[in-house]
């Protein structure tokens, strides 16, 4: 393929990758593929609708839990389209502006899953250090700002990785090593200097997801700290039993993504089998677990939820 010039990239397309090596077996991947974005997205939506139906439940730890909820409905249905298309019509190509707007919300809402994490995490904090004016502290519309602050910085972070993609020239087969757009596979494609462009990503990954977890520890450590200073074994459990639904919640997602990153640097060689399953874990499992998580281990989603499926048998 020739080089591709800025004036015809509307021509140029990409092409995804499936399952290495088990392309006959897509039929069968597909079932299993299709009930996990079910699950994110119908669980993910429950708890929006749940939190938004129930008065009870306009709280600030609930108003972020709905705030997590978006982002990950977000990332779900940022790559629904290809990977089913894929497995179910064998339609790998993408058009290359597709491809760079996939690849835009599926780190926007990435990033802004992480933000929202770290807020809980805040939320978490306040609520422990300062049960008597959590309230008073984590108003709505602070709460409102915080979600709009966290929004603002995700796109605004990662608007010019695809504005810097379009302006370089593209010269070899376009194909990427997964079923969606990711920054990291795109920048292999050009015949030109990318380090701008990497440079730039892995700047976005410090300041985003490398700060976001650092503040989550420094975030727990104080509660920690907060935590033994009470002077009741049961007082510091019942604290402790506040935090244990987001802990899980930020292990499901920090976990798959460093296996993945260290998939990709210990474990160069191994099976392009292995790296496509760790790179779909790292994007499926937050969406699918978190829904799970919080429904069994929260009371008042669980009653949310309930009341909702009843008012819903009312009106029918």
């Amino acid at each position: 393929m020739g080089t591709e010039s800025n004036g015809s990239l509307n021509l140029l397309s990409v092409f995804l990758t499936g399952i290495p090596g088990l392309e006959a077996q897509h039929g069968w991947f597909s079932i299993p593929f299709f009930t996990m974005y079910m699950v994110a997205i119908v669980g993910n939506s429950l708890i929006m609708a749940a939190v938004q139906a129930d008065s009870a439940l306009h709280e600030p730890m609930y108003l972020f839990l709905s705030m997590l909820a978006i982002s990950e409905v977000g990332v779900s249905v940022s790559t629904l389209p290809t990977v089913m298309g894929i497995l179910w019509f064998d339609a790998r190509r993408v058009d290359f502006d597709g491809c760079l707007a996939q690849m835009f919300f599926i780190h926007t809402f990435s990033c802004m899953e992480s933000g929202v994490l770290l807020a809980m995490s805040f939320d978490r904090f306040v609520a422990i250090y300062n049960p008597l004016r959590y309230t008073a502290i984590l108003t709505l519309p602070r709460i409102i700002s915080m979600g709009l602050g966290i929004t603002l910085k995700s796109v605004a972070l990662m608007a010019p990785l695809p504005v810097l993609l379009r302006q370089l020239p593209y010269c070899h087969i376009n194909i990427l090593s997964h079923s969606y757009c990711l920054h990291s596979d795109l920048i292999q494609l050009p015949c030109a200097d990318t380090k701008l462009n990497s440079i730039l990503g892995l700047a976005i990954v410090l300041a985003t997801f490398g700060l976001d977890s650092l503040l989550i520890v420094v975030s727990y450590g104080l509660i920690l700290y907060t935590v033994l200073g009470i002077a009741s074994g049961e007082g510091r459990w019942r604290a402790l039993n506040t935090c244990v639904s987001h802990i899980c919640a930020v292990l499901v997602y920090y976990v798959p993504m460093i296996g993945v990153s260290v998939m990709h640097r210990v474990a160069k060689h191994a099976s392009p089998v292995v790296h496509t399953l760790m790179s779909s874990i790292y994007l499926f499992v937050p969406p699918v677990l978190n829904p799970i998580i919080y429904s069994i281990k929260t009371q008042p989603i669980q009653q949310g939820i309930a009341t909702l499926f009843s008012c819903k048998r009312k009106s029918i």
